[in-house]
């Protein structure tokens, strides 16, 4: 899911060398834009805090996520038109369709983030 992506904890590996190559490019994109992040932070103790000799920038890439899963949510649910889904009709538990665009807005649902991913 786009959280274990951006946190760098996807597990699906590809079915094929196309699908590989794709996952290292955006994870490689991933690791550029969260190293620029790291760059511009001007708080010591926060450099200090997400200093990651890897270069994968893993716990900055976890706070980020947690800090901006709102407004992914809301981003991909607001772009949706009204017979879109995304996994599932979320603001309902799945009893009723969702109903036009910017749907469950006030439930982010993050029933598995913490969850493992081959759990799901």
């Amino acid at each position: 899911d786009i959280g274990d992506i951006i946190r760098g904890k996807d597990l699906f590996i590809g079915y094929d060398e196309r699908d590989r190559k794709e996952k290292k490019q955006l994870q490689d994109s991933l690791k550029n834009i969260f190293g620029k992040i790291y760059e511009g932070l001007t708080d010591i103790g926060a450099k200090k805090h997400y200093q990651d000799g890897t270069g994968n920038y893993f716990q900055l890439r976890e706070d980020w996520w947690d800090a901006n899963r709102k407004k992914v949510w809301d981003a991909i649910t607001c772009k949706a038109n009204a017979d879109d889904k995304y996994f599932r009709d979320a603001c309902s538990g799945g009893k009723t369709p969702n109903q036009g665009r910017c749907r469950c807005v006030t439930d982010v649902p993050t029933y598995f983030d913490y969850v493992p991913q081959f759990l799901r």
